[in-house]
This record gives C-alpha cells, sequence and structure tokens, in this order.
C-alpha cells in the first residue's frame, strides 16, 4: 500500500462509483482481501469497502446490510447515518484517512455523488485473556497484567483507578502503521509541566510505525546514549496506579502490554509494590537489600579481581592460602579468568530465557552445575571465583525492574577492566565515573538522583525506606505534584476502641 501523506488534492469526492472502486484497487494493489461491492437503490448507487478479516462480519450482514436493503428509505448519507443501527457512524471526506481506516478495520459506505464517505468503527480484534505477568513475579498484591488491547488496558486502568479527574488523551503516531497512544494522569495531581513536557514529545515524534512501547521510549527519553533506563516501564496494572496516585505521568500504546511511567528516578527502580502489602519495617528491609545487591552485582567481582592482581594485603591470610592454592592451576590472569566466566553465565542465563519455560529452567541449573564444576577441574578458574561469580549474578536478579538489572550486569564488564588494570584506584575511577553520570541524567527534566540530589528529606522515607503508613500523609516532593498531601496527619493518629 502507498504512504498517506495528506495534500491539497486530498479531498477527492464527489465522484462515481466506478472512479472510487478504481482508486481502491489502485492504491491498495488489488488486494484480495479488500472487499468492494456495489448497491444500488432507486437509481442510488452506494459502494460498501473495507478489509475482510478485520471487521464483525456478523454486523455487517444483521445490522448493516440488513437494514441498507431491506428498508425502504432514499440513500443520502443523513438518512443512513440516521436508520442504521450503528453508534460508531461518522463522515470522513479525506482519501487518506479512509486509507488508514481501512487497516485498523473500519467499514466504508459511499453513496455516489456524495460530499463524503460513512465510516463505521468495527474492528475485529483477537485479544488474548487477562492473566498474570511474566516479567514482573509479586509474592502479594494483584498479579493481573496488561494485555497487547488497547481496550482492555484502558478498562483496567478505569478500574484500579476510580477518579474524575483521570486524563486519557489520544493520539496517533506512525506514518505507515499509526497506533494510538494514550498520556494518562490524574489532573489535580501530576504538574502541568511535566504534562505538556511529555504531550510536546509525543507530539512531535515523527515516525514510521512504533513497535512496542519500550521502542516508542526510545525516542522520548532525555538521553539516548546512556545505559540507565530514564522512564520506568511495567506490565503490572496496580504498580501503574500507584505511580499515577502518585503525581506522575503514565503512557500506554497499541498492541503492547508494557506501560511507560515517567517521572522517575533512579531509585525509583528498586522499589516495588509489594513493599507497600508487608509490614513497613519488613519492605524497608527488602528495599534495602535490594540497593545492596545493586552494589554487590556491580562491584563484587571487580573487586576479587582487583585484590588477586594489585591488593594481596586486603585479603584474608586463612583466605589468601585457600585462593592461591585454587589458583595455582589457573593459567590466566584473574582479568581473563573472570571475563571468561561472567561470559559464561551470561550465555547460560541468555540461553534459559530464550528457551521454552520448563527446558530453560533444567538448562539454567544443570548447566550452571555442570559448567561451574568442569570449569574447576580443568583449571580455566578457581573455586573462589565462581562464588563471587554467582554471588553476583544473584543480587542482579533482585532489582524488580528488568531493564536495571541488565544495566548491573553490562556495568560490572567495564569495571573488571578497570580493577583488573589499575586496581582499586581503577575501581574508584569506575564509581565516580557512574556518580558523575548518574548526577548529569534527568528523567522528563527532573533529576535521576532525587531525592539524593538535589536533596529532598521529605522524601527519604518513600525512596530508601519505608516507616508505619501514618507517617506517609505526603506525595513524593521530588515530582512536584500539584496535592503534596495524601491524607491528614493528625487524624490518622488518633485510635479509638468501640466503647469509646
Amino acid at each position: 500500500m502507498k504512504r498517506y501523506r495528506t495534500t491539497k488534492k486530498d479531498n477527492i469526492f464527489p465522484l462515481k462509483i466506478e472512479e472510487l472502486e478504481k482508486k481502491l484497487n489502485e492504491e491498495f494493489d488489488q488486494n484480495p482481501d479488500l472487499s468492494v461491492t456495489t448497491y444500488e437503490n432507486k437509481n442510488k448507487k452506494a459502494l460498501i469497502f473495507y478489509i475482510t478479516y478485520q471487521v464483525e462480519g456478523e454486523k455487517v450482514e444483521n445490522y448493516l446490510l440488513e437494514t441498507l436493503l431491506k428498508k425502504d428509505f432514499e440513500w443520502n448519507n443523513s438518512t443512513i447515518l440516521n436508520e442504521i443501527p450503528l453508534s460508531s457512524g461518522k463522515t470522513i471526506d479525506k482519501f487518506s484517512d479512509i486509507g488508514k481506516g481501512l487497516l485498523i478495520g473500519n467499514l466504508y459506505v459511499y453513496i455516489e455523488n456524495e460530499n463524503s464517505a460513512i465510516e463505521y468503527s468495527l474492528s475485529n480484534k483477537e485479544n488474548r485473556s487477562l492473566q498474570q505477568s511474566e516479567t514482573e513475579s509479586v509474592v502479594l498484591g494483584p498479579k493481573i497484567g496488561f494485555t497487547e488491547s488497547m481496550v482492555t488496558n484502558l478498562n483496567i486502568i478505569r478500574w484500579t483507578i476510580r477518579s474524575e479527574d483521570l486524563v486519557l488523551e489520544k493520539f496517533i503516531i506512525g506514518e505507515r502503521e499509526p497506533r494510538e497512544v494514550r498520556l494518562i494522569y490524574i489532573k489535580s495531581l501530576a504538574n502541568e509541566a511535566d504534562i505538556n513536557t511529555f504531550r510536546q514529545r509525543l507530539q512531535e515524534l515523527e515516525i514510521d510505525v512504533i513497535d512496542d512501547s519500550s521502542v516508542l521510549l526510545q525516542y522520548i527519553e532525555d538521553s539516548s546514549l546512556t545505559i540507565f533506563p530514564q522512564f520506568f516501564t511495567t506490565e503490572l496494572p496496580d504498580r501503574f496506579s500507584y505511580d499515577i496516585n502518585r503525581g506522575r505521568i503514565g503512557v500506554i500504546v497499541e498492541n503492547s502490554p508494557t506501560a511507560i511511567v515517567a517521572p522517575t528516578t533512579f531509585f525509583s527502580f528498586f522499589q516495588s509494590t509489594e513493599d507497600l502489602y508487608m509490614r513497613w519495617n519488613i519492605g524497608s528491609f527488602l528495599r534495602s537489600l535490594r540497593f545492596l545487591s545493586f552494589f554487590l552485582s556491580t562491584i563484587l567481582t571487580p573487586l576479587y579481581v582487583a585484590a588477586v592482581t594489585f591488593h594481596y594485603e586486603i585479603i584474608p591470610t586463612p583466605l589468601l592460602v585457600n585462593l592461591g592454592e585454587s589458583r595455582a592451576a589457573v593459567p590466566f590472569p584473574p582479568i581473563l579468568e573472570a571475563l571468561i566466566l561472567e561470559l559464561m553465565i551470561e550465555l547460560l542465563r541468555e540461553s534459559g530465557a530464550r528457551l521454552p519455560t520448563k527446558i530453560g529452567q533444567t538448562i539454567g541449573i544443570v548447566g550452571g552445575v555442570v559448567v561451574g564444576t568442569a570449569a574447576v577441574q580443568a583449571g580455566i578458574t578457581s573455586n573462589v571465583l565462581i562464588i563471587f561469580v554467582a554471588l553476583s549474578a544473584l543480587a542482579s536478579f533482585t532489582a524488580p525492574n528488568y531493564l536495571m538489572g541488565t544495566t548491573a550486569r553490562i556495568i560490572r564488564f567495564p569495571m573488571i577492566i578497570l580493577g583488573g588494570l589499575l586496581g582499586l584506584v581503577g575501581l574508584v575511577f569506575g564509581i565516580s565515573f557512574l556518580i558523575i553520570h548518574l548526577l548529569r541524567l534527568t528523567s522528563l527534566g527532573r533529576p535521576y538522583l532525587s531525592p539524593l540530589y538535589p536533596l529532598v528529606w521529605e522524601d527519604f522515607n518513600k525512596a530508601f525506606f519505608r516507616l508505619p503508613p501514618q507517617f506517609h500523609n505526603m506525595r513524593f516532593k521530588s515530582y512536584r505534584p500539584k496535592d503534596i498531601f495524601r491524607f491528614n496527619k493528625g487524624k490518622s493518629k488518633i485510635k479509638k476502641d468501640i466503647d469509646e
């Protein structure tokens, strides 16, 4: 099909039925799936055209054709819109809009010599049923995930966010394959500047097609060169509603089960809605464990390489003896030994993810044991390094967000190289570079390391740990919501027995 562009000659109506039929066949290159049928009544001709498998056949037969052919009324746009019992009818006068509408399941009726065609939205969409999200596992709380259906996702969002201020702005993005995109926020909470920034980025985006929300994300984020994700992505409606109710802005894309949330911070990627469903002290412990795990995942193996290569004095003597014995048969320097083992772990992880679930789990467990044992016996690596690499791999899995876990895995490799070449000085240099890089990053124009930089003390109990619920009376100041207070803190402390 040809690419549609609006021109001065885009409005081709009125014209003869034969002319319109010829133009449709030319534009769609004689597509066999394009149904073009001419009907006649009282010297009036009507052309009905649509793509066969994309419309609901029962509605076409029972509502459209039965009313059009069996009822006695004059054929023109106004009477057809009044007589046919379909609520989605409207007139379209641009041929480019008709071409795009056919591709998304619209049906068109054109009465000869009328100034416009009638459009009916009768799309026959195939949707998978609601099921548990596979990429974000939770123990407590709702487990249902988004689907590829825009209608289903909007319905879920309406059920989870029952606010009269909920706004769902509609955008159509894509020149060749238009996709519906929704900008979602609560009008009385979301910062107006953030809404305008997000809206502007969507409106100014010119692209042929958006394959998924993750692709859209890469076009509208603040920096496309960094490895750190700047917008949060989720498949869980409860996590999406949690962020929207805190004053953030969300985006969902047609045919994508992943929602986008912004602005976000580096620390948001270690938060989970599960923290809310547990007691505050348990939630704080788990959140702190995730922060520690991310640090260990990026620094543990590089620290081993730096210590074994340059700094034996920091290793305890009993461990140093065992380490020397285990490395006696290893022919490679520590940096090469660590890189080989890390690559093997990444190969096992990637192959396990791509294989069917049951086979992937078996490959991951058996492959890890077999490869690790064989590597030690063959003298390729030491058993001490296997422990460090295994701990680093486990630590990277604790991040609730897959993108941040992947970031930790990738950062580990340059850190190993720095530790192997420059020792602890190289590690300090690498960590300093990461901190400076994070300080320069923004998400929708907001500082990426907030509330740590700039310092916002009031947000510490929401970003790094949790206090009892009565202390969470304020929303994140870092996002600058219109309404900063969630509830009255004074009244929340009042507790009365039933006999009072």
